[in-house]
């Protein structure tokens, strides 16, 4: 694979862009890495996440000679990529003109700040991960070499892992510290905040009170340091308040439950520190593989949480950026043509640069004109909110707030119901439906159509397009007896049922080995499924979307033991919801 450092010429060219971005109020790093790369190459990595030190697999080389076979047929240019590592880097086709490299480069410089200001990615750069991504390649590649003749185990324990590599405690691993410390400060959290809230609320305990407490701890702490301080304040306090001690000890349990919780929610950790199987000397190797695959899925969780909002951040920049670039003046049309195709909103789908750039632009409108104060939000005259402008001029500053603080699903539901009418409303956004209709010779054809212009609608068909993994927890009763039960909590969305006994099957493996030719880990899945009533397809598809349609709502259990597969149902409930709603 051919990469080389981009030229002197187009580098200094970026250095003047890098310039640009950071006066708008764009933060990344000084030091970034550009590089030119032939279309077909860009081929080979997109499957890698355009990581191109991933570890191989594969699925990697399936779906590169996909690739491959869909550009003879339909040759395009990717027109961007970058890594979100400690120097980021980024692609660009050995075939773009000057100005395209620009142009890119603007939009990269949106994700570089992105990843570096999002929460989300707070602990994405803290290393090099692209260094990181060839270290575990050479240790898989060790692995597959010094195997031998059963090398291919190495390929299974990643695809075992990778079905489960959405399963990893990201929050946990996100928000780890932040947990961490307010376990370590439970009792003064807890005093000065929930338990101060129920005094005032039963009158035993006045404001004024409240801010003396609040000096007396603060002198304490100055004269007898954190720990004495704190432990001389609450000697009084529990004196004073004979409850304090019982509640606070409850609290403190409440947090030991969500921690185990947490810990029963990352499958992944949770194999690889009970799992018998994986931990006999033996079989360690496996923990290796399956600690790189779970490293890789925490590195690129966030980026599948926050699609909209990242793209959506890189395409706002790069229209503000390059519109004021030099280069602009002579390639107006050239840029609005491929602006038009990156942004542009899809009557079917979903386009996450559209949708994002467009509610980033609404949302700076509003701050702007003041009407996210309640005066606006109040408002029932309809002439009145299109004429009202406080003339705050805060949108930038706002939507900078949104990026660091949102992912997808509190971005998209970020604006009350009226306000995204409005944002449905301006874009002429609506929800689009299919058919199944018989053309004349009898043959079904899908027809597509106008299934809702409202804006509760549009904002509920997005909310079920966003990213969601399941969540699913482990029984922890039932490990001392070496069975791994899963409990998948059900959210409104069910698994793929036909892919339940592939995964069980790979958990099976990974839970208790092999023995006879037969996984021996013993497994079971509780999770919701339903079934419609007895009818035929043209009947279901016949009834329009307001009918309503009868069907079960079941809890099953899925059980692998000895390497056979049964389904018990263990509750049942009839239901019934619109047909549109299926």
């Amino acid at each position: 694979m051919e990469i080389r450092l981009i030229d002197k010429e187009e580098k200094s060219r970026m250095e003047c862009c890098k310039e640009s971005a950071r006066e708008v109020g764009l933060v990344f790093p000084d030091e970034t890495l550009e590089y030119v790369i032939t279309n077909r190459a860009l081929l080979g990595i997109k499957p890698k996440g355009m990581v191109p030190t991933l570890y191989d697999f594969w699925v990697h080389d399936v779906q590169a000679i996909s690739g491959n076979i869909k550009y003879d047929y339909y040759p395009h240019n990717p027109y961007e990529t970058v890594i979100n590592t400690m120097a980021p880097i980024s692609f660009y086709n050995d075939n773009n003109p000057p100005w395209i490299n620009t142009f890119i480069f603007y939009h990269v410089l949106g994700h570089i700040d992105f990843f570096r200001n999002n929460i989300y990615y707070q602990n994405t750069h803290d290393d090099d991960f692209y260094g990181r991504a060839l270290s575990d390649k050479r240790v898989i590649k060790n692995l597959r070499t010094e195997m031998g003749a059963e090398r291919r185990w190495v390929d299974y324990v990643i695809e075992f892992s990778r079905q489960l590599d959405n399963l990893v405690g990201f929050h946990r691993e996100l928000f780890g510290k932040e947990l961490a410390q307010k376990r370590e400060n439970a009792r003064v959290e807890f005093y000065f905040g929930e338990f101060s809230r129920k005094l005032v609320a039963e009158g035993r305990m006045k404001l004024s009170d409240y801010l003396e407490d609040f000096k007396l701890f603060n002198k304490y702490e100055a004269e007898y340091g954190k720990k004495g301080g704190e432990e001389i304040f609450f000697r009084d306090i529990i004196q004073k308040y004979l409850e304090f001690g019982d509640l606070l000890e409850k609290k403190k349990k409440d947090l030991e439950e969500h921690r185990d919780s947490e810990k029963r929610t990352d499958i992944l950790s949770l194999l690889m520190n009970n799992s018998a199987f994986l931990n006999k000397a033996k079989n360690r190797w496996a923990k290796k593989v399956m600690g790189i695959v779970r490293d890789t899925g925490l590195y690129f969780a966030p980026q599948m949480r926050t699609q909209i909002m990242n793209e959506g951040w890189a395409s706002y920049w790069h229209q503000e950026l390059f519109m004021k670039d030099k280069m602009m003046s002579s390639n107006e049309f050239a840029f609005s043509k491929v602006d038009s195709g990156v942004t542009a909103m899809h009557k079917v789908g979903l386009n996450p640069y559209a949708l994002g750039l467009r509610l980033y632009r609404f949302i700076e409108d509003m701050a702007d004109k003041g009407r996210f104060n309640l005066s606006y939000q109040n408002l029932k005259d309809e002439e009145q909110r299109k004429k009202f402008d406080l003339k705050e001029g805060k949108g930038r500053e706002h939507i900078f707030s949104l990026r660091r603080n949102l992912d997808d699903r509190l971005f998209v539901n970020y604006l009350s119901d009226r306000d995204f009418e409005d944002f449905v409303r301006k874009n002429h956004l609506f929800v689009t439906g299919a058919r199944i209709l018989l053309d004349n010779s009898g043959r079904p054809k899908r027809q597509y159509y106008v299934k809702s212009r409202k804006g509760v609608d549009y904002r509920k068909m997005l909310n079920k397009t966003l990213y969601h993994p399941p969540f699913i927890r482990v029984d922890s009763s039932k490990l001392a007896n070496e069975e791994l039960y899963l409990i998948h909590e059900f959210e409104g969305r069910s698994l793929v049922t036909q892919m339940i006994p592939d995964v069980l099957t790979g958990l099976s493996y990974l839970w208790g080995g092999v023995k006879d030719g037969k996984v021996k880990g013993k497994v079971s899945l509780e999770t919701t499924e339903f079934e419609l009533p007895r009818k035929s397809l043209e009947e279901f598809q016949a009834a329009g979307d307001d009918d309503d349609i009868a069907y079960q709502e079941m809890r099953v259990v899925y059980k692998l033991e000895d390497g056979n597969i049964e389904k018990k149902t263990v509750k049942t409930e009839e239901k019934k919801k619109k047909r549109g709603d299926f």
